[in-house]
Formats: structure tokens, sequence, C-alpha cells
């Protein structure tokens, strides 16, 4: 007879697979388990209200130009310049 199934006891801590403690040069400090009152947002919750805030700022002039957008408009200009150089 082989062994039997072996069944996993319940950890005294939510996060059981966290390591507490010092691992080699990280310190590691488990996030705390949330309290009864405040509830996980959603999905839809959280991005809503990552809109907001942004819509927010933009009306308090704080609006920035994403990244890809001024790294796409690099890439135009140094693109059409090589071009006018090569094809002149």
């Amino acid at each position: 007879m082989g062994r039997g199934r072996r069944v996993r006891r319940a950890s005294p801590t939510p996060y059981p697979l966290l390591p507490r403690g010092r691992v080699g040069w990280l310190v590691v400090i488990p996030p705390e388990p949330p309290s009864q009152g405040t509830e996980r947002q959603g999905w839809l919750e959280r991005r809503r209200e990552k809109v907001r805030a942004e819509v927010e700022r933009n009306r308090r002039g704080e609006y920035t130009v994403p990244t890809w957008v001024l790294a796409l408009a690099l890439v135009l200009i140094v693109g059409a310049w090589l071009a006018l150089v090569i094809l002149a």
C-alpha cells in the first residue's frame, strides 16, 4: 500500500506562503490582513476611482502626456530625419 494523501493543516497566519523575518539581505514584512470594516474593492470600482482621480488632476491643470506618446513622437521625428538624410 502506498502512502495516503497528506492533508495540509491550516496555517496560523493568513499568509502562509510569505516568509517572516529576514531572508538573505531582504527584510520581508507580510501585509496586514484586511480589517472587518474594510471590504476589498472590485476591479471595476478601483478602475473607476483611478479614472475619477485622473480627470480631477486634468481639470486642475496637472495633465501630463503619456510616455508612450512621447516615445512615438520621438521615433517619428528621428525616422523622418533619417529618411530625409538617406533619400536626399
